[in-house]
């Protein structure tokens, strides 16, 4: 593979990583499903989320966010992405995630809180069908940090009535 192809290929890396993102906080999961090979892995917070499957990371994504009570920012930068093959990549990406639940306490998340993090991703993409898919994504944390919602908040959100 020559030079500008790499480039081109790294680019349409970094497309569907944006997509990722962006469907995770506007909860669109059908955005969402077609980002992922069938037979993704993830391994969430150091391998705490962990899950086999597109089906199962899908269902984990919306079982932590999907309510309209969650709201998320997941910003990915500063990627490092090596073309490893014709139809194959690695990836290396900064993340900084916001994660504030007006509601009550989860199985995932802390009732009436803000959570701020920062992680590094490290994904893999197979090219299926002339487009990158996720194969493996997961990141390990650099810190989480967590306070309570004050109780004069207030939250506006695409979702609120």
């Amino acid at each position: 593979m020559d030079a500008i192809q790499k480039l081109v290929e790294t680019e349409a890396v970094k497309q569907v990583k944006a997509r990722y993102a962006r469907a995770v906080d506007t909860k669109d999961w059908e955005l969402l499903e077609s980002v992922f090979t069938p037979d993704a892995r993830s391994v969430y917070n150091d391998g705490v989320f962990a899950f086999e499957g597109r089906d199962e990371i899908l269902k984990f994504l919306k079982g932590a966010l999907g309510t309209t009570e969650v709201v998320s920012m997941h910003q990915s930068h500063t990627p490092e992405i090596e073309i490893t093959g014709d139809t194959t990549a690695r990836g290396t990406w900064y993340l900084e995630d916001t994660v504030i639940n007006v509601g009550g306490t989860t199985e995932y998340n802390t009732g009436s809180s803000v959570m701020i993090g920062t992680g590094i991703y490290h994904d893999e993409y197979l090219k299926v069908d002339g487009e990158w898919k996720i194969s493996v994504t997961g990141y390990e944390r650099i810190f989480e940090y967590r306070t309570p919602m004050p109780a004069d908040a207030a939250l506006v959100t695409r979702w609120s009535p």
